[in-house]
Order: structure tokens, then sequence, then C-alpha cells
């Protein structure tokens, strides 16, 4: 059993958020496979079952993420080994993807959350560029919209992502995948 986690707040407020980058990826990837998720309380957020392959939106707003990550890996009693984060990354520039089989937080509240769970770095993750602005306080600019040329290049992150989705389901290993779309 699988699970692919998409970080992100809840609410119409933050849907096209930088910090939404993981919910988008994810709406984007059941879009085309027409599916949707249900609201799940067990959770505390929003889920699809797919196969072997659980999907979720945590709605526990960004700094309580891995509270929801915990539920869903107890309940379908998945290994820490067989999850999956997207998630927005400041320090990379807009629209690039990087993957990685650990790491710190690198300041991300809701990767900090996921840790202090778990207590350990050690979980497989896609970063997703959405680049910095020194002249707008961090958490303005997380929270702030995509404008229309910064979300083009956003869809092109995101149906790259689906791929690699795509690869992670199909049991493919994620060194090889890393070396596939890093």
């Amino acid at each position: 059993m699988k699970l692919i986690v998409g970080l992100g707040n809840p609410g119409k407020k933050y849907q096209t958020t930088k910090h939404n980058v993981g919910f988008l990826s994810l709406d984007e990837y059941f879009n085309t496979h027409k599916y949707k998720f249900k609201k799940e309380k067990k959770f505390n957020g929003e889920s699809l079952k797919i196969g072997d392959t659980v999907f979720l939106k945590p709605h526990t707003f960004m700094n309580n993420s891995g509270q929801s990550v915990a539920f869903a890996m107890k309940f379908y009693n998945i290994d820490l080994e067989d999850v999956l984060i997207i998630y927005d990354d400041l320090s990379l520039p807009l629209g690039k993807i990087r993957l990685r089989e650990q790491g710190s937080s690198g300041g991300h509240n809701g990767i900090k959350s996921i840790i202090s769970h778990f207590k350990t770095d050690n979980f497989k993750r896609i970063k997703v560029g959405i680049d910095s602005n020194d002249l707008i306080d961090t958490k303005d600019y997380v929270l702030g919209k995509f404008s229309k040329k910064e979300m083009i290049i956003i869809k092109e992150s995101i149906s790259i992502i689906s791929n690699i989705i795509d690869d992670f389901m199909d049991e493919k290993e994620f060194v090889k995948i890393m070396n596939t779309f890093n």
C-alpha cells in the first residue's frame, strides 16, 4: 500500500496560492483521470483510494500536516518508506522539480510537522519550486496567488508530477524515478 500526499491549506481562500502546489498537483492529476476526492473526518482531510494507493490532501492546515498523514498511515497500515509528499519549495526556481528520499524541512512548516510526527526526515518527496521574493514577507509570499504567467509554468511542472505519480504507483524504484526527473 502506498500513500501520496499533496500539501496545502483547505478552503477557496488558499486554492491557487503558492503554498498549495501539493493540492494543485493532486487535483490536476485526478481532473484528467475523472476521479474525485471525498472528505474523510478520520484523516482530517480529503482522500481517494485507487487500487493499492491512497491519495491525501490534509485539511489540518500546513502547520499540522503530519497529524493527517499519521492518521492515514495508521488506518491503512502504510510504512513511511511507501509515502510520497508533494509540496512547494521557496529555494527552487519557479516550476523546478526536485525529488529527494530524505532531507531537512528547509523551513517548510508542513514538512516540519511530518518530521516531528515521525521523528525522521527519511521519506520520499517531490519539491516544486515557487521561487521567493526578498521584498515580500515569506508568509505573505507563500500565501499569495500565482500570476497567470506563473500558473502556466506551474501547470507544466504539474503535468510532469503526474508522470512521477504514475511511476511511483507502478512500483518503480525511487532512485530511478529521481534519475529520470531530477
